[in-house]
């Protein structure tokens, strides 16, 4: 049986400033800091046999916080990176707004038809993400693996086992910062144990 554990990395700056990230970055938070380590409690039992992080320093603090002190080494991914957003990087989503309605639109409201000129769409996205997630389930009949990374992968991700289209890419669950989501695969049927968990973070909350 193989599990893949996929986070999203912790608040940010930006995040809080509800700017767009994509391939540019920003530090974690205090929160950010604290809720993945309050992951990083939650998830002290499992026995990691490997973990994936996306480049961006947001996604490897992440990751290092939840390792914690397992003797592993963080492996970067540029296949589990955020999805390139070009000249939106940086901006406020009301900015973007402003400047680009019509693809503001289309990303939030129909996602199988954002389409700008010299940046990645969501399917650009699921393909290269598919085929680090499926070169470990090939590669790895068993164990468990951390994937950290970002909330348009996860999505993309998901929506693949869950044969749904790019059209449905923002139905619920929403990817909040530190969710867990976990796909097991066993008799080399997956399957979707979790999806955007966040009770370690109701765990952490109620110990204040």
């Amino acid at each position: 049986m193989l599990n893949l554990y996929i986070v999203r990395h912790g608040e940010t700056e930006w995040n809080t400033q509800r700017r767009m990230q994509g391939w540019q970055d920003s530090n974690l938070t205090e929160r950010g800091i604290e809720d993945a380590r309050a992951l990083h409690d939650h998830l002290i039992k499992v026995e990691f046999d490997s973990i994936y992080a996306s480049p961006s320093s947001r996604a490897f603090k992440t990751a290092e916080l939840i390792k914690g002190e397992r003797k592993l080494k963080i492996i970067k991914d540029d296949n589990i990176r955020e999805i390139g957003l070009g000249n939106w990087e940086g901006k406020t989503t009301e900015e973007i707004e402003q400047m680009d309605p019509k693809a503001y639109q289309h990303f939030w409201k129909a996602p199988h038809l954002y389409n700008r000129e010299s940046v990645e769409t969501f399917t650009c996205v699921q393909k290269r993400a598919l085929k680090t997630i499926n070169k470990l389930i090939e590669e790895e009949s068993a164990g468990n693996i951390l994937i950290v990374t970002h909330a348009v992968t996860v999505k993309t991700i998901m929506g693949h086992f869950q044969k749904q289209s790019l059209e449905k890419l923002w139905e619920p669950p929403f990817i909040q910062n530190t969710s867990v989501s976990l796909i097991r695969i066993e008799n080399n049927l997956p399957s979707i144990v979790l999806y955007g968990d966040t009770s370690h973070l109701q765990e952490a909350y109620e110990t204040y």
